[in-house]
């Protein structure tokens, strides 16, 4: 990394930097393959989950120019676990515009998707750091990728609630909110601490702190298609199209009346269009103050990320994870 984007990074402009940094690695096409990853990163989001790496490498005391290669790392892995989860989901967009397999076809977006997890290793080797702790970034992201998997396996394996029988519940949502979303904010922040020679302890504390705000992350984005804000990128019918209990869905009907345990229940039969079933939903989640419930409840697992900074020495640095954790269930940040 040169010296200039050593001084960004410490100047503040971490998101540009992070950004140019994703931009130079896909600059130069070259080839079909170059062509399909250059697509799939051509539209970075909020890009948080790099720049909570970056900040935690500075939260315990370290330097975040030395991470930079790993929160490129980050987003890849990231942003391939969405390349798969469109094919897996038929999404047909990401981020505003077509997705990989929709632009591209299902064989080269799973291709692409594979190509982006096999260079986040090359990118986590350009880390200037020890050896033994670019081998223990590279496990935190194995380890995260892995957590994934198993949470989307867990995902698949979700039963609506229908009558007389409660199907998934609450809880079995947290456990896969937690793999398949906390564990890679979890990494990230775990790998951070590492790359700024935190200690083990500031390591468990990072990493508790990325959990649940990949965990509230997900919840707020969740009611992204009760909210009516368009800030999701992709259909809002995709969760209904596909069945799929979501957190405000679940709490509508554990709280909801009749008329919105028998919507729940109807939308997740099967038997009505997506765009039918997002309306029962709609009428469950916003009639039985679902919405409310469950937007106050990531904001308070947010709260608890926050809570587990106050022991970082890097005060500064807290403050922007902090902000970080807001940003997560307030996207108008």
């Amino acid at each position: 990394m040169t010296g200039t984007m050593s001084e960004a990074l410490e100047a503040g402009d971490r998101s540009e930097v992070i950004r140019g940094a994703l931009v130079r690695r896909r600059s130069e096409p070259g080839d079909r393959l170059g062509e399909l990853t250059h697509y799939a990163m051509a539209v970075p989001g909020k890009l948080l989950r790099p720049l909570m790496l970056v900040t935690s490498a500075e939260a315990v005391g370290g330097g975040a120019g030395n991470a930079l290669p790993a929160a490129v790392a980050v987003e890849h892995l990231h942003v391939a676990s969405l390349v798969h989860d469109d094919i897996i989901d038929g999404d047909e967009l990401r981020r505003g515009r077509p997705s990989v397999h929709a632009r591209h076809g299902v064989a080269d977006a799973i291709v692409t998707g594979d190509a982006l997890l096999f260079d986040l290793f090359a990118a986590v080797a350009e880390c200037r750091a020890p050896a033994e702790v670019v081998v223990a970034v590279v496990g935190e992201f194995a380890r995260a990728g892995v957590d994934l998997c198993r949470g989307q396996v867990l995902e698949s394996a979700m039963t609506p609630p229908g009558p007389g029988a409660p199907g998934s519940r609450l809880a079995d949502y947290l456990e896969v909110a937690a793999l398949k979303t906390g564990a890679l904010f979890r990494a990230a922040c775990r790998a951070g601490a590492l790359l700024g020679s935190g200690s083990a302890a500031q390591a468990e504390l990072l990493g508790d702190y990325g959990r649940h705000t990949g965990v509230a992350f997900q919840m707020y984005d969740d009611l992204l298609p009760y909210l009516g804000s368009g800030e999701s990128g992709k259909p809002d019918t995709s969760d209904a199209a596909n069945l799929r209990p979501t957190w405000p869905v679940l709490i509508a009907h554990r709280d909801g009346g009749p008329e919105h345990r028998e919507a729940v229940e109807t939308a997740l039969s099967g038997t009505l269009a997506p765009a039918q079933a997002l309306e029962s939903l709609r009428f469950a989640v916003l009639g039985s103050g679902a919405l409310g419930t469950a937007r106050r409840l990531a904001r308070e697992r947010s709260g608890v990320a926050v809570a587990r900074l106050r022991e970082l020495p890097g005060t500064e640095a807290a403050d922007r994870l902090a902000g970080l954790a807001e940003i997560a269930v307030d996207r108008d940040r």
